[in-house]
């Protein structure tokens, strides 16, 4: 169903207003349908909805209003034609790799994405004869000199899970296109309040909408954004098929979350930036991963594509001797928290802490980590909404104390 309100409009004003035309009973906030199957006005319609040559919803599976505000609401954001919206955000990712590759072709990763991610496509995949190179993130000759006859995607994340190393939307897409692939991109970290990878030549931009979407740890639901036609065309039929669709009240409830996405995350990414310079005189701390600080390698980068903003996470490394004391103190640090959380989780308002080595990435291998620059003693933080002073003197109860 169209939105019903001028595109044009300010990113702010989309953010709220952006959703399906209201119903005869003129509802302010947009409406929560639960229901499985739609009634059809007639078996002719039904045939031709279900053929898919008439707008109208047939089945919960295919599409449902409240789902379709939050695509409409999303893509007006990131400054996409079209939306799909996936049950988590490692299910946008398997859409997007059913959809656009078969047995044969070849994608160019990096070794610093999302543990998850990692595996899906270097190991899931590979049993289905898709073949995937990772290498440097922030390496533009690296992603280029992996290029193949085959090369049918390259998949980025940027900033990436965990350290946060930013890499050149715009030289990515050109390397892409001039390989006749396609670039997508993982928003997830910076999301469209301070990055639209669209407008640097990205043809996908992904989400896991558990995070910054929502905005406060309550539901799961993931999205691809896209052209109309590679999301009619290429993801609905995967969609279709394989099921794996956003539930309309984890829709609705990130719906509501993007109402308030800017203002979250230019507050909880000026208090990433507080913590991150604190951090780095701290005398328990041995390195500080945040693109906000003029000490990260991509820090200009990061500023020219994240609207001058370092993001809501960041990322330190514990002084150790090795890597078995680094992990122990890394452990110590986060079993000294009495206020902020340990939670693998990103994107709420409370502040999450985690550590990367035994939990995001613990399904890779050592040599993975290591690749990836996973150490031992690196700790997550995802910046919430609580007082600065608060969430340093929370850390500072176990980095003092090592």
């Amino acid at each position: 169903m169209p939105f019903d309100k001028d595109p044009d409009l300010h990113r702010d004003t989309l953010a709220v207003r952006a959703a399906v035309p209201r119903t005869p009973y003129g509802e302010n906030s947009e409406a929560l349908f639960l229901t499985s199957g739609y009634v059809q006005p007639s078996a002719e319609a039904a045939a031709r909805r279900f053929a898919g040559d008439e707008d109208g919803y047939t089945y919960g599976r295919y599409g449902n209003p409240t789902v379709s505000s939050f695509e409409q609401r999303l893509a007006a954001l990131e400054g996409a034609e079209a939306c799909i919206s996936t049950a988590s955000g490692m299910s946008a990712i398997l859409m997007m790799c059913m959809g656009l590759l078969q047995s044969g072709d070849h994608v160019i990763c990096s070794h610093s994405m999302f543990g998850s991610t990692i595996k899906l496509i270097g190991s899931d995949l590979a049993k289905f004869g898709v073949q995937s190179s990772f290498v440097s993130q922030t390496d533009v000759s690296a992603w280029a000199a992996a290029v193949k006859p085959n090369t049918k995607l390259l998949f980025a994340e940027t900033p990436t899970n965990p350290l946060t190393d930013v890499c050149d939307i715009r030289a990515l897409a050109d390397i892409a296109h001039n390989a006749g692939a396609l670039l997508a991109v993982d928003n997830c970290f910076a999301t469209p309040a301070l990055q639209r990878p669209m407008a640097l030549g990205a043809d996908i931009v992904m989400h896991s909408g558990t995070k910054y979407l929502d905005g406060q740890g309550r539901v799961m639901a993931g999205a691809l954004c896209a052209s109309q036609e590679m999301v009619t065309k290429t993801f609905l039929p995967v969609l279709k098929s394989g099921g794996m669709t956003l539930a309309p009240f984890n829709a609705w409830v990130v719906l509501k979350g993007l109402e308030t996405l800017e203002i979250r995350m230019q507050a909880q990414s000026a208090r990433a930036l507080a913590l991150a310079q604190w951090l780095q005189v701290h005398p328990g701390v041995a390195r500080v991963h945040y693109p906000g600080l003029s000490s990260h390698p991509q820090h200009e980068l990061a500023m020219a594509q994240q609207s001058n903003c370092g993001g809501a996470v960041l990322s330190f490394e514990v002084k150790a001797s090795d890597a078995d004391q680094a992990r122990q103190r890394a452990f110590h640090v986060l079993d000294s928290l009495k206020t902020l959380s340990l939670s693998t989780n990103l994107g709420d308002t409370k502040t999450l802490c985690a550590h990367p080595a035994s939990t995001s990435h613990g399904r890779l291998t050592e040599a993975q980590r290591q690749i990836a620059g996973v150490s031992q003693g690196l700790i997550r933080v995802a910046v919430g909404l609580e007082h600065i002073t608060d969430i340093q003197t929370d850390l500072d109860r176990g980095l003092s104390s090592l």
